[in-house]
């Protein structure tokens, strides 16, 4: 990034408009915003995670809607001399300045690059350097989570041309290399590979006190490193995704046990991004009992923190992803109605949420795939810089109806399929012509699709071992039927009913009813003899 400095141009006039009405809100730093970067500033020097975490979730939040609501905070240049001009304080104090910025504000196009400069410099410092910090996991996921939402937010920008100035478009002409799709990927890889973070995980213990899992990253010396790394793994799921790269996206995570990923339980966004992504690539490479399995084990770890979840940061943000799960995981049981993988919890909630739309979804209706698809996919970018010769065109829903469109061809080709399937049930041998003519279609037709069946109804589901790419071939369908010439000779597989699951589920519901009532009875106790 630091090659190019073409885009350090005069700002537009309604760029400098804004800028000025801002700079007037941030002339003056607040005694509060004072108080708050020389106590931010000592913990972070003296390493204290836990008050730099209460000040980072708690004290910056309160500040931010009491005095800042509707406006930035303070520019970093104006606090760093409460801070004895420490410039990494300054960088990290600008990723949180930014990040504020995007959630109140529209971002003009020079705050952006300025975000993308700060994160190349605070990146580099925390590769090259020699960083002795401890911080939060919390902030160190927000800051890699924020990353990436910033890179997507600037391609969606780039794309809407037709929005623009032509002064604003002559100064994008000169951006190339501000928030450069590679050079994201080059920055997380990077922090992947400088952090070792793969090799951790592949000598990690769970039983071990001293494990990575077990000491959530805070072990000796500084975490930064480390935990970005591990980030950045989800970093690399999420880019990967957003281009539309599923393979990659799953490749980009093999070192991550996707049951069992300890790190997160403490962060529950990277928990929730962790399922969704992967179960969303799983989705798309028509592996839909893998992606029923991410989405149920994510919505079934967010029913028991329901109590907990009003009273966190990412509430909000928890609940939308939320949504989106559910309508991810109707998608999925609409055509692959595994009840078995779901916890009943789950499935009980997305019956009574999304029941009509699951019927709807299994009579091949397009519309519902297309409702719940585009409310819960991820908001897809076109990495590479548009046509800026037609500047009246807007791009940035181009990688959204690509994917769109893929999508809901699979899903007729899906419900086709299954229409031949309920004929199948209903024989043990039937030759080709009768069912052609029962059908209605031509034989050479009915061939063709009982290929694509016997293709389409067979994929891989992961075991629990190996990559998440890994798997075991089974098939989709709950019969089997081969060719021989003209006749068609089909075996019905009967499911057998897994009685022990049933009687596991519920005694462990049991225990957890007796649990709450002991509970319950012991503040009984004390209250009253009180």
């Amino acid at each position: 990034a630091g090659s190019n400095r073409s885009w350090r141009r005069k700002p537009s006039s309604a760029t400098a408009t804004a800028m000025a009405v801002r700079s007037r809100h941030e002339d003056v730093v607040p005694d509060i915003v004072q108080q708050f970067v020389v106590y931010f500033y000592r913990h972070i020097r003296e390493r204290n995670v836990d008050e730099i975490l209460k000040m980072y979730e708690t004290s910056f939040n309160k500040i931010s809607e009491r005095f800042f609501q509707g406006s930035p905070w303070p520019q970093a240049d104006l606090i760093a001399p409460y801070v004895k001009n420490d410039h990494v304080f300054c960088m990290l104090y600008k990723e949180l300045y930014f990040r504020h910025l995007y959630a109140k504000q529209t971002p003009t196009l020079q705050e952006r690059i300025d975000s993308w400069e700060n994160y190349c410099s605070l990146f580099g410092v925390i590769l090259h350097g020699n960083v002795n910090m401890i911080l939060p996991n919390q902030w160190l996921w927000d800051m890699m989570d924020e990353f990436v939402y910033q890179f997507q937010s600037f391609c969606q920008y780039r794309g809407k041309l037709a929005m623009k100035s032509e002064e604003e478009i002559t100064k994008l002409k000169g951006c190339g290399q501000v928030w450069n799709a590679i050079s994201v990927f080059n920055f997380l890889q990077a922090l992947v590979d400088k952090s070792g973070i793969n090799n951790i995980l592949a000598d990690d213990v769970p039983s071990d006190p001293e494990s990575f899992a077990a000491t959530q990253g805070y072990g000796k010396g500084s975490n930064v490193l480390k935990n970005l790394g591990y980030y950045s793994l989800l970093g690399l799921l999420r880019m990967h995704c957003l281009t539309g790269n599923y393979w990659g996206a799953l490749k980009s995570i093999e070192s991550i046990n996707i049951i069992q990923p300890g790190h997160l339980k403490r962060v529950i966004g990277a928990s929730v991004s962790l399922y969704y992504y992967a179960g969303f690539a799983y989705m798309m490479l028509r592996r839909p009992t893998d992606a029923m399995r991410c989405f149920s084990t994510v919505l079934t770890q967010l029913i028991r923190l329901r109590k907990h979840l009003p009273r966190m940061a990412c509430y909000a943000q928890v609940s939308k992803k939320q949504e989106q799960l559910y309508a991810l995981l109707a998608i999925c049981y609409s055509y692959c109605s595994r009840s078995r993988l779901l916890d009943d919890g789950v499935l009980n909630t997305m019956k009574d949420t999304l029941g009509e739309k699951i019927q709807s979804m299994a009579k091949g209706d397009e519309a519902a795939f297309d409702e719940l698809f585009t409310l819960a996919c991820p908001k897809f970018v076109t990495p590479s810089e548009p046509s800026y010769t037609e500047a009246m065109a807007n791009y940035s829903q181009d990688a959204f109806r690509l994917q769109l469109g893929i999508f809901l061809a699979e899903m007729t080709q899906q419900h086709r399929l299954s229409n031949l399937s309920s004929f199948l049930k209903l024989y043990s041998t039937i030759s080709i012509p009768k069912l052609a003519s029962i059908m209605e279609i031509d034989e050479k037709e009915l061939k063709v699709q009982l290929l694509d069946l016997k293709e389409r109804s067979e994929t891989l589901q992961w075991s629990g071992s190996g990559g998440p790419l890994d798997g075991e071939p089974i098939s989709l369908l709950d019969l089997d039927f081969c060719l021989d010439g003209d006749l068609i000779k089909i075996v019905d597989h009967k499911v057998e009913r897994r009685y022990g699951d049933f009687f596991t589920s519920h005694i462990a519901k049991m225990e957890e009813i007796l649990g709450d009532l002991k509970v319950q009875q012991h503040q009984n106790t004390a209250s009253s003899t009180s």
